[in-house]
């Protein structure tokens, strides 16, 4: 039997009402902590709007029941930007009155080497510079390395 000949009666929807089951005790006494404990999760990630004040109203949430909202919070407002925060600070005027640098600024001279003792710069290995001293045979042993 093929399912294009069965007819509309054969449904795997099913229209049977359910009762609620009675709560226990024990039920209601963890109900209660779950409760607590939403509402301490819905505070730490400010929706304080989802927080159950009544016990029952969280007890009606947990058994698939709609939660009873306010009509005000259903109600569209438009955005509308408040005035831009303004800091009120005194106005303090500038040291120098005309807005220029006071005094003579010159350029710093670069230091050069004025002394006798180093004849040279020679490279070792690769591009290694060391300096070459008067009254030594560093040259000479710069010269006979091996490369």
């Amino acid at each position: 039997m093929t399912m294009h000949l069965v007819g509309p009666y054969m449904t795997t929807t099913n229209y049977k009402k359910r009762k609620a089951k009675k709560l226990t005790d024990k039920k209601l006494d963890e109900l209660r902590i779950q409760w607590r404990r939403h509402n301490k999760d819905m505070r730490r990630k400010n929706l304080h709007s989802l927080q159950y004040e009544n016990f029952e109203d969280y007890v009606s949430y947990v058994q698939g029941n709609p939660p009873k909202r306010n009509k005000k919070e259903k109600e569209f407002t438009p955005y509308a930007p408040s005035k831009p925060f303004v800091r009120d600070t005194e106005k303090y005027p500038s040291l120098s009155t005309s807005n220029t640098i006071p005094g003579y600024c010159p350029k710093k001279e670069t230091p050069t080497y004025t002394g006798d003792l180093i004849v040279g710069i020679g490279t070792m290995h690769k591009s290694n510079l060391v300096p070459i001293m008067r009254g030594t045979k560093q040259a000479e042993e710069l010269a006979k390395m091996r490369r």
